[in-house]
């Protein structure tokens, strides 16, 4: 069976998930185990060309956190085309800041669970 998803990517995921962000190490604990409302989140996943910051394949949703980095020109071109070729293959994408996260009570588990349930209706 051939394998979808490079060794190299794999290799970078898995130090993306060493390696998470405070805002990331955040979410994850809030969405690790099904927390969230019974709903499976994976972490730093494989998909396409991409690692996704956190997906639930279920609701086909990408969440995906931006801090500064994100910010520059360069970087919101390819979160563009990026998002793009998600939606091209029915994922919907929810980016969430980094300060929404770290600093936004539960404002974050509400849009998630909004984009869940756009997805679903």
């Amino acid at each position: 069976m051939a394998r979808r998803t490079s060794e190299n990517q794999l290799a970078f995921a898995r130090r993306l998930r060493r390696n998470m962000t405070h805002a990331e190490t955040m979410l994850w604990r809030t969405l690790r185990g099904s927390a969230l409302d019974g709903i499976k989140f994976r972490r730093q996943v494989p998909l396409g060309p991409y690692v996704m910051d956190f997906l639930c394949v279920q609701h086909r949703l990408v969440l995906e956190l931006d801090g500064a980095p994100h910010e520059r020109d360069e970087r919101r071109l390819y979160d563009a085309s990026r998002d793009d070729w998600l939606r091209e293959r029915a994922y919907r994408v929810l980016r969430l800041p980094n300060d929404v996260i770290i600093g936004g009570g539960n404002i974050v588990l509400d849009r998630i669970r909004q984009a869940i349930a756009r997805v679903n209706d």
